[in-house]
């Protein structure tokens, strides 16, 4: 009853929000959204279909959880899996949930879990690193005051990630640091894919974490590879030594077994005076900025789950985005 419930919800708020939009053949949704609304442990789904200038609101959940346009509206495109439209990040904007409100998104704990799933068409990978998070880094290397939680992120070369897809969790907030306490000057903490992250076309790009390991998916595929300590920069004894029974934490899956960072504004307030870290799309807080690395490229849908996905489900979620379809549209969308 309460999956029909939900799918029935999806359905009617899509209808209230889009129903005054001529529809076109790239404005009809390639995909379907009740396979996202009905998997168990949705958190938050975002279709992009609102109007330039308003608030993307999230559907079929029980709280909205309105991502508000930072530094300008985000242009809306025809074209996108789940609501016909897409919002076109330039790099130059990006949306957020102030941290005070981030109500279940803030998952955090030694047991927690997460999942996302994010339909994009990513440009620019030399520019473009972040899908979506809690991930405040701070002002750069050896930097402790960071508020760092989970993160799908991109191409982060220091660890072996050159262009690729590499999902970060922080149990620090700041830095990474060793069994014996020392630091490094980075978070470390993610899993690299083989593939590199596809561009200028449609994908689904993915992650989970079950409270050990750190799974990254492209197109709906766990893209399994092995670590080879020396091509991949990890060799420190943090990722050939530590891992499960003293052995390696591999790449993908990476091992994480400390669980996620969560900011204590009493434990925390001499050292990580910013603050808890707000919920972002599009952009992090690096290097003491959120647009040196802000993404360019267009976002038709992002799914966030309080537990991990198996890998039939993550599949599930890709073959729902009908990403076929999207990429035989004619690509030269019109804003609206």
């Amino acid at each position: 009853m309460k999956i029909f419930l939900n799918a029935i919800l999806a359905i009617l708020i899509c209808t209230a929000t889009y129903a005054d939009t001529p529809a076109s053949k790239y404005t009809r949704p390639s995909g379907d959204a009740s396979v996202v609304t009905q998997m168990p442990g949705l958190v938050a789904f975002w279709t992009f279909g609102e109007p330039t200038g308003q608030p993307r609101k999230s559907i079929g959940t029980a709280q909205t959880y309105p991502l508000a346009e930072v530094d300008g509206p985000i242009q809306r495109v025809e074209g996108g899996p789940f609501s016909g439209y897409a919002a076109d990040l330039n790099g130059k904007q990006y949306f957020k949930i102030p941290y005070a409100e981030t109500g279940d998104l803030n998952i955090h704990g030694p047991d927690a879990e997460v999942s996302m799933f994010a339909v994009v068409n990513i440009h620019n990978l030399r520019q473009s690193r972040t899908i979506a998070g809690m991930w405040s880094e701070g002002k750069g290397a050896n930097d402790d005051s960071g508020t760092r939680q989970y993160s799908l992120l991109m191409n982060m070369p220091t660890y072996g990630g050159p262009n690729q897809l590499v999902p970060h969790i922080s149990s620090e907030g700041g830095v990474t640091r060793r069994a014996d306490g020392s630091a490094f000057p980075w978070c470390a903490d993610y899993a690299a894919t083989r593939q590199t992250v596809p561009t200028d076309r449609w994908c689904t790009l993915g992650f989970t974490y079950d409270g050990e390991y750190i799974r990254a998916y492209i197109n709906g595929v766990l893209d399994k590879r092995e670590l080879d300590a020396v091509k991949d920069r990890r060799n420190d004894r943090y990722f050939t030594s530590e891992g499960p029974d003293g052995k390696d934490r591999g790449m993908n899956p990476y091992y994480h077994g400390r669980g996620i960072f969560g900011y204590d504004a009493v434990k925390h307030a001499t050292t990580k005076p910013g603050g808890g870290s707000d919920f972002t799309v599009g952009a992090r807080y690096a290097v003491g900025s959120f647009t040196r690395e802000a993404t360019i490229g267009r976002f038709g849908g992002l799914a966030v789950f309080d537990r991990a996905i198996s890998d039939a489900e993550m599949m599930r979620l890709h073959q729902a985005a009908n990403i076929e379809a999207l990429n035989s549209q004619v690509s030269s969308a019109t804003p609206r």
